[in-house]
């Protein structure tokens, strides 16, 4: 996994930059996912082609918005423009 859990409150440490997005599963425990959703793109400022020029996973299937997932992209974000 490229995450680690600190507790199990599900805080979650980013260790590697292009990580994938946590989602919840169907048996309400949290896993890793296969991109991010397109409101997660869309409140943290970014659009679909500044996604794939940085390398973001996007997986148009998803509907959920998750807030660690927010935080991490907009932290990607401010790492890029600096």
């Amino acid at each position: 996994m490229r995450f680690f859990l600190l507790d199990k409150n599900i805080n979650i440490m980013n260790k590697i930059y292009n990580q994938r997005p946590v989602v919840k599963s169907s048996n309400s425990k949290f896993r890793q996912g296969k991109g991010y959703s397109l409101a997660e793109l869309k409140e943290a400022g970014l659009t679909i082609l500044d996604a794939k020029r940085i390398g973001i996973y996007l997986d148009k299937r998803r509907k959920s918005c998750h807030s660690q997932n927010v935080q991490y992209l907009k932290s990607i974000e401010l790492k890029k423009k600096s």
